[in-house]
């Protein structure tokens, strides 16, 4: 059971787990202070976390699955280069797990099923070869990560999903931006590999820009969901917090290229956006 947990990066999956209900939260606040008749029950939350820990959980077991041949040279220690769990048994348990929590994703609503399956299917075709093509592997995992909180909101139908939407964009550009900064710190490895990464694309230097326009995008468009009244006076206290740490990512990447610095610096950035989401609501 401990290499299965560790073949499904547990930690990672808790952590996406969680945005999915900071989601539910936040779409339960804006939806009972507009005067819905939104009702969130302990069992519908508890779905939620679930589902994402086992989706997520899939995707990270099937990405090992493919990675396997770059996973023996670079980290043997992993389950199934180590040979803890066999490579026929990960692609058995990742699919498993996808069904699993498509099949608890329909108990909540159909809205939530059909995201999962979505998800599902994006994750399957990362592992396989998204994450192998320039800038297509960052929009999946921009998206991937965005969609916690659509996720979250789809609890309470289309009208919930709409009350997240601004969440999700955020957490999707910032997170593109980051993916990118990281493909510039891999660039010499990704190289050996042979992988098209759009900074082996187009250059280190262009894809820096790439990445900060995401970036800025993203910090200038952060007063939105205090402007639309979706969270309140709170959440530009400690957003303005993120904003600082993406202009100071943006400057690494851009006049010091430092791509491991700006990486670290969108990554702190992006976990005070996650708190300041979670006070503002």
């Amino acid at each position: 059971m401990r290499s299965y947990l560790e073949l499904m990066r547990a930690g990672n999956c808790a952590m996406a787990a969680f945005a999915a209900l900071v989601g539910v939260l936040i779409a339960y606040n804006i939806l009972s202070s507009a005067g819905s008749a939104a009702s969130l029950s302990f069992y519908d939350a508890s779905l939620v976390f679930f589902i994402v820990f086992f989706v997520t959980g899939a995707g990270n077991g099937l990405n090992d699955y493919f990675d396997i041949d770059i996973d023996t040279v670079n980290k043997p220690s992993r389950p199934i280069p180590s040979g803890r769990v066999s490579l026929k048994s990960a692609l058995y348990f990742s699919l498993i797990l996808f069904g699993v929590g498509i099949a608890m994703a329909f108990l909540v609503n159909v809205l939530c099923g059909i995201i999962a399956m979505l998800n599902s299917l994006v994750l399957i075709l990362y592992a396989k070869s998204l994450k192998r093509t320039p800038f297509f592997g960052n929009a999946s995992v921009g998206y991937l990560t965005g969609s916690t909180f659509l996720f979250g909101g789809a609890v309470f139908g289309m009208e919930g999903l709409q009350a997240v939407v601004v969440l999700f964009l955020l957490a999707t550009l910032a997170t593109i931006a980051r993916e990118i900064v990281k493909d510039i710190e891999d660039v010499e490895g990704d190289k050996k590999e042979g992988a098209r990464t759009l900074p082996i694309l187009i250059g280190s230097k262009k894809a820096s820009y790439v990445a900060a326009v995401f970036g800025l995008i993203a910090m200038l468009a952060s007063p939105v969901p205090y402007l639309q009244s979706i969270l309140n006076e709170r959440y530009l206290f400690v957003v303005a917090i993120a904003d600082i740490f993406f202009l100071i990512a943006v400057y690494q990447i851009l006049g010091k290229n430092d791509a491991a610095r700006s990486s670290k610096l969108f990554k702190f950035a992006m976990l005070f956006a996650l708190v300041s989401f979670i006070v503002g609501a």
